[in-house]
């Protein structure tokens, strides 16, 4: 395709209901701000546009979990998100948020012009309804139980476990989020977008890169995993998606009859991409339908996975339906980032997230956008740990990069007291090196075009690599006495490396390329350093990470790993279902006394004791141990849960279960009766 005049590049919106962690960004941000910084340092027109998502159930359900109101949980999470894309260098142009005035003007006027070009069909259908909030309930507002997995706690627009695509009333079980009750069916108008009208000419768009019979784009530029995605869904047929839900957070819907309803979040979201780029160009006197209705502009969308489907078809359904507005010519979307042989998980608390590493760590910057280009989950997933952050920082940035630019500079101030030395004439500093200097930003340009960002970045560093052996083979320290002619030029071209190295990664480790340009005494891109140019001493462009430092942050995964799971464990009491009182009937108790108690041989936990009905005695094993002494319970008269089955603990058969309260300690007690009962009573 033809060189454009501008590049629009987007990133995906993240939801203003929590923090950023660390698969965030290697999903879509650290690589768009790549393409973004590459593409600024050609001196290509860039447009780099992101936002705060701040509409949808996700954000409501936070505000009612929090006691708070929704308004109040965007603004809190849109400035926590916000300073950390700051922080983390992420350059983009302008980072807007769809709550705002001029975004609700902007999708509401999209929305009426697609509803006056007849683009929706209007249904009427039978909704979940929760009688005792009194509203409509939204995907997010319904869990229950997976049809594909049997999974309890599955949305109602998707299973989590297994990752199926669900709508409500696929769930079996439903239940409200926000009652706990079970909703009932009641009819609602909604407003659908027809997308099986479109397959024809979607499908050459994604099949063959074709659009209105024109070359658009080269669909072997697109990553397999999407282009499979969309496969699947257009052969599957597409059908029609409700473009207005029943919520009072959101964009109204802008019509009479709509009263009540908002634009359904992947109606509202994209569009923020439109408003963000409205309200750049008002701030900076520019035409914003340069960028969304010029065909010299490029779009480019960086995302996740999990958002491949709404960029690749119904965004682009969206901007067709409307007119003039330019489709994206690619969507290079990532997989997913696990995390120490886990899913991240936001619910359960196991991520690293990026506010707190910045806060820990802020002086890192650069090695954990180093670490997460280097595993970045391009074409499947990937996964991050301490311990792989720690080798990657010590034995690459630190040992190989860091280690190249000290020896150079440390060397020219010692030989040369800190001026650039001349080339001695004819001198060759070897055909590896020349090749570096030939070709390697030509490879580095061409491996970020087709978004492989991680073969680019070890191209970068391929130069300190290269450098580091230059000086290992000439051995300047070796040779100053008897050749210092050639050390000079030895020093020279590993000075030229270094400057070399200020330029290729300024796109990948910006604080660093700052760093070594300030060494170097320069203030922008130069090709060379000049002979007899003055260079500022050697400071440590990175430090080793501490075995501390690593412990710390996997004892704090730990942490949050065990607290919530005895969090899980006290919700789930909480929410132990009913039973009725012919359930309760079946339970036979009685009272029982001990008679002789001893401990379970290699059991710490427990006592096997001889329990007295007056009729007959039974032996029970307890899990009592750590609580009292079997000296201490003999004679103690306990309520007994009779029937239930008989099974071997330990080699020994258990034949019915003591009844214990426990308290907030954990600590557990008799539940005996405050008389003197015979034993062998029955417990009612």
């Amino acid at each position: 395709m033809k060189d454009p005049k501008r590049h629009l590049i987007t990133a995906a919106l993240p939801y203003a209901n929590g923090p950023l962690h660390i698969g965030h960004i290697a999903g879509a941000y650290i690589t768009g701000d790549i393409y973004a910084r590459h593409l600024r340092a050609q001196g290509k027109k860039v447009l780099f546009v992101c936002g705060s998502d701040e509409h949808g159930a996700a954000i409501t359900l936070r505000a009612k979990k929090d006691n708070t109101t929704p308004q109040a949980i965007v603004d809190k999470y849109h400035a926590i998100i916000k300073k950390a894309f700051e922080d983390f260098r992420i350059s983009f142009d302008i980072y807007d948020r769809t709550s705002s005035a001029h975004h609700k003007t902007t999708s509401q006027d999209f929305f009426t012009v697609l509803n006056d070009q007849g683009s929706f069909d209007i249904k009427t259908s039978e909704q979940y309804y929760d009688e005792v909030e009194k509203q409509f309930l939204a995907d997010r507002y319904i869990t229950g139980r997976c049809p594909s997995c049997n999974q309890e706690g599955a949305y109602g627009d998707q299973c989590e476990k297994c990752g199926k695509d669900l709508s409500p009333k696929d769930l079996i079980d439903p239940r409200s989020t926000i009652s706990g009750n079970a909703p009932v069916l009641k009819e609602t108008s909604l407003w659908y977008l027809p997308m099986g009208h479109h397959e024809e000419w979607l499908k050459k768009y994604i099949n063959e890169g074709e659009l209105d019979g024109k070359p658009h784009h080269n669909p072997k530029e697109w990553k397999n995993h999407v282009l499979g995605q969309c496969r699947s869904w257009l052969n599957a047929g597409l059908h029609s998606r409700a473009m207005t839900r029943d919520l009072d957070w959101g964009v109204p819907v802008p019509l009479d009859e709509a009263k009540g309803k908002v634009l359904y979040v992947w109606m509202d979201a994209p569009i923020g991409y439109i408003s963000a780029t409205k309200k750049w160009a008002e701030e900076n006197n520019e035409n914003w339908e340069d960028y969304w209705k010029s065909e010299d502009t490029k779009l480019t969308h960086f995302i996740g996975k999990d958002n491949i489907v709404f960029h690749c078809i119904i965004f682009p359904i969206l901007l067709k339906t409307h007119g003039e507005f330019i489709l994206p010519e690619n969507v290079p979307a990532n997989e997913f980032l696990n995390l120490e042989g886990d899913k991240i998980s936001t619910s359960r608390d196991h991520a690293v997230w990026l506010h707190e590493y910045l806060e820990e760590m802020p002086d890192r910057v650069d090695e954990l956008r180093y670490v997460l280009t280097s595993i970045a989950p391009e074409s499947k997933d990937s996964e991050f740990t301490w311990k792989d952050y720690q080798a990657r920082v010590n034995n690459e940035l630190v040992a190989i990069l860091g280690n190249f630019v000290n020896r150079a500079v440390v060397l020219t101030h010692k030989y040369y007291d800190g001026v650039v030395p001349t080339v001695q004439a004819g001198y060759s500093a070897g055909k590896e090196v020349e090749d570096l200097f030939a070709n390697n930003a030509k490879e580095i340009d061409s491996l970020i075009h087709k978004y492989r960002f991680r073969e680019a970045l070890q191209k970068a560093m391929q130069a300190a690599r290269i450098g580091n052996k230059f000086l290992a083979e000439t051995e300047p320290w070796k040779l100053i006495k008897e050749d210092p002619d050639t050390v000079a030029s030895i020093l020279n071209t590993a000075l030229q490396i270094c400057a070399y190295l200020s330029s290729s990664l300024q796109s990948f480790l910006p604080d660093t390329a700052n760093k070594l340009k300030d060494i170097l005494n320069i203030r922008e891109e130069v090709s060379s350093l000049k002979e007899g140019h003055k260079i500022n001493p050697a400071t440590l462009l990175f430090k080793k990470v501490e075995e501390e430092e690593i412990v710390f942050q996997m004892e704090k995964l730990d942490t949050k790993k065990k607290e919530n799971a005895a969090k899980l464990a006290e919700e789930e009491k909480k929410n132990i279902p009913p039973i009725s009182f012919e359930d309760f009937q079946k339970l036979e108790l009685r009272v029982g006394e001990i008679i002789e108690a001893i401990k379970v041989p290699k059991a710490d936990k427990l006592l096997q004791l001889q329990v007295n009905f007056g009729d007959h005695i039974r032996t029970i094993v307890s899990g009592i141990a750590l609580h009292y002494t079997a000296e201490e319970v003999i004679g103690k008269k306990v309520s007994v849960l009779m029937n239930l089955a008989p099974r071997k603990i330990r080699g020994v058969e258990s034949q019915g279960m003591i009844l214990m309260a426990e308290d907030s300690d954990g600590k557990l007690n008799f539940i005996s009766p405050d008389r003197d009962f015979e034993v062998g009573s029955e417990i009612q």
